[in-house]
């Protein structure tokens, strides 16, 4: 599959079917500046590097990566997307230690055979709703605990329509994460609040009707026994 434009500006570059099997789904808003969600598991960055050029957008302009969650496979590509642009990392304040002291148990990195390197974090979020205006743009972090701790989920208004970024809400929901299934409850009520009309999810690609955004999330509601 070849990385495609969601809706204006908003694209996906990355992803399990894109460059690496290891990799959460990446995707790219172009708000004048260029804007990650998420890096993927670290082996594919020269392939992420060419998704994006392969749609005429220049990487210089590549400078912010907004982290979802501290899990290898969503950050792993923090470290050499920084050496190479200079990318400013914004992540939840409770998931920002396990990227700055390279914890491999709680980056996941063990799950992967793989190491992650201690790396800073350059914004920590707090609140359980912040607002970044970019380009005119409003993009807004909710804090979504339940997978991780610090788990955030993004949104924004574009175009008529309200796209959501909830990396794993899926899950799992393992103690060795400090995932909690009362914080994951509250958060993907929070989720269903939102009447999301295109859901761009962590492993299984993006659904595209508030139908299927409503189903998706009450699926796994109903899995893990809170509906």
């Amino acid at each position: 599959m070849k990385p495609y434009e969601i809706v204006k500006d908003i694209f996906i570059v990355g992803g399990p079917d894109i460059t690496d099997g290891r990799d959460g789904c990446i995707y790219l808003l172009n708000l004048g500046e260029l804007i990650l969600i998420d890096t993927g598991a670290g082996w594919s960055v020269d392939k992420v590097i060419h998704n994006v050029q392969s749609l005429g957008l220049d990487c210089k302009n590549l400078n912010k990566v907004l982290l979802t969650h501290c899990h290898i496979d969503h950050i792993g590509g923090v470290p050499e997307l920084k050496k190479r642009f200079g990318l400013r990392t914004y992540i939840h304040q409770l998931d920002a230690p396990p990227l700055e002291r390279g914890d491999q148990v709680l980056t996941a990195a063990t799950w992967y055979q793989t190491s992650f390197p201690p790396t800073p974090v350059d914004v920590k979020f707090s609140l359980p709703e912040e607002v970044l205006e970019i380009g005119g743009q409003k993009i807004h972090y909710l804090h979504t605990p339940g997978h991780t701790p610090g788990s955030i989920c993004i949104y924004l208004d574009r175009n008529g329509k309200r796209i959501l970024f909830a990396q794993d809400l899926h899950g799992p929901l393992l103690e060795e994460f400090g995932s909690n299934l009362h914080d994951w409850d509250r958060s993907t009520k929070k989720l269903l609040d939102l009447e999301a009309d295109i859901l761009c999810e962590g492993h299984f690609g993006i659904y595209k009707t508030k139908k299927d955004v409503k189903n998706y999330i009450l699926s796994y509601r109903r899995q893990y026994g809170v509906e």
